[in-house]
């Protein structure tokens, strides 16, 4: 049975969504198969992997609502062995459209529940905010990635996301475990980054990747060009911190 992990960050520009676009290729290209969901209304998941998210029939919003199938919302990306559900700026109305549903904390939950035994890995690329759309991602997921960037106020909204995790664990997902902390942004040049590193370390020690993704220009490039790093630049340091990155997450056996 595969994995449901929901990379979150209520902060926005932490590499949330680049993680996404590159962990799932990564993870796809070491030969497991793997469904990426864009549940961040800004599409910058399902442009990153080469879909054109201004022509789409179908996205996750339809998939909520129950207006449309799985089936009829999945799409095959660039990447061989990695699927997407795709979203639009349409899903930025789902919030208020779910209002009325009863138990709207686990439509995306049992959307999921057959998805587990056809892919390895789903990833869940999370906006970035608390709200009706990031607690469906973690009331279906078995774990959460989160990722940091190497700044002073880190810790300050880790907290508060460790805290959203409890609530979810307490009230509506008892199996949610915290998968891991990635750095992300690390500039070697600046000791802040290195700071923040050994801080985040020091409150969660096992829980935080060895793998530390670097501030890598190409990395920001690629995203622009509908491609994750791995197709973008092979050998760029970006692409083999997320090489490196996946093979973590292999490793991890629950």
């Amino acid at each position: 049975m595969g994995r449901i992990i929901s990379i979150a960050n209520q902060k926005g520009g932490v590499g949330k969504t680049t993680t996404a676009i590159n962990l799932s290729a990564c993870l796809a290209e070491a030969g497991k198969k793997v469904l990426t969901i864009d549940f961040d209304p800004q599409a910058n998941t399902t442009s990153g992997l080469g879909v054109d998210k201004h022509n789409l029939s179908a996205t996750v919003y339809d998939l909520l609502l129950g207006e449309k199938r799985v089936d009829e919302v999945i799409c095959p990306t660039i990447v061989e062995n990695l699927s997407l559900l795709p979203t639009n700026v349409e899903l930025a109305g789902a919030e208020i459209e779910l209002i009325s549903f009863p138990d709207r904390e686990y439509i995306l939950k049992r959307i999921l529940v057959d998805m587990k035994y056809i892919y390895d890995y789903i990833l869940i690329d999370c906006p970035p905010s608390l709200n009706i759309l990031t607690v469906n991602a973690l009331t279906a997921s078995d774990t959460v990635l989160v990722p940091i960037q190497c700044e002073y106020f880190a810790l300050e909204g880790l907290s508060q996301l460790m805290y959203t995790i409890d609530l979810v664990r307490q009230r509506l997902n008892k199996r949610l475990e915290l998968e891991g902390v990635v750095f992300t942004m690390y500039d070697s040049r600046t000791n802040l980054s290195a700071e923040v590193v050994e801080e985040v370390k020091s409150h969660l020690a096992k829980n935080v990747y060895r793998s530390i993704i670097p501030r890598n220009v190409r990395l920001s490039e690629a995203p622009s060009h509908g491609l994750p790093i791995t197709m973008y630049d092979t050998k760029s340091k970006g692409s083999e911190a997320y090489i490196s990155l996946a093979q973590e997450v292999i490793a991890k056996v629950r």
